[in-house]
């Protein structure tokens, strides 16, 4: 039995996850997917990965999978535990030193076209479900004060030995396709893989990227 743990992006909470939660769970693996310390503004980048080695514990067999702004948290907690795969969901790639603040600009990502919350991230969510979940990262995001988190530099020299695979979604609006496959060749060298789906596919595409996930795994 795999155990995947699913780190949430920026303004987003381990629910987001959960659609995902319930497909690898049916499969027969486990899951762990916590909500990182955004609430607290002495918060570093090392304490949001240490929340979530913590709720690992003595699991083994993980596979770190990452949304987004998780980015720079999924490597640091390969750098705590053995992971047999590391996911970047529409991710953020960071560079050694890098804040997240100045990924914007030093990435070259450029500017997204929508501007209603909707358009730009859910445009493919049935609305129900994306009202369901902002409501509820909303609500958690009211106490978010990342100061320390999103303007220490991120403290790895390397990237982490450890299996790495990104998963481009083409039909996401905040990350562009075209975008995300010259940072991916920019920053880690390889090729992503892709799936339709929005930025949160976790939502519109449960099931197609939890069969992605357990397809990465080395033993799969």
């Amino acid at each position: 039995m795999t155990t995947y743990v699913l780190i949430h992006g920026g303004g987003g909470s381990a629910f987001d996850w959960h659609l995902v939660e319930a497909e690898l769970r049916a499969r027969g693996h486990d899951t762990v997917a916590v909500d990182l310390p955004a609430s607290d503004p002495e918060a570093g980048l090392w304490d949001y990965a240490d929340a979530v080695v913590r709720a690992v514990g003595e699991r083994d067999d993980l596979v770190v999978a990452a949304h987004s702004w998780g980015g720079f948290v999924a490597p640091l907690v390969c750098a705590r535990v053995k992971a047999a795969a590391l996911v970047l969901v529409t991710a953020m790639v960071p560079s050694p030193g890098e804040a997240p603040d100045d990924w914007w600009t030093r990435s070259g990502r450029p500017p997204s076209a929508y501007e209603d919350v909707h358009d730009l991230f859910l445009h493919d969510v049935p609305r129900d479900l994306a009202d369901r979940v902002l409501a509820h990262d909303q609500a958690l995001a009211a106490a978010t004060s990342m100061d320390r988190a999103v303007s220490e530099p991120w403290p790895l020299d390397a990237w982490p030995d450890v299996p790495t695979r990104y998963l481009l979604c083409r039909d996401d609006r905040f990350f562009t396709p075209d975008f995300v496959r010259r940072h991916v060749r920019e920053r880690l060298g390889v090729v992503p893989d892709e799936m339709p789906g929005s930025h949160m596919a976790m939502l519109s595409r449960p099931r197609e990227l939890a069969e992605y996930l357990v397809g990465v795994h080395p033993g799969a």
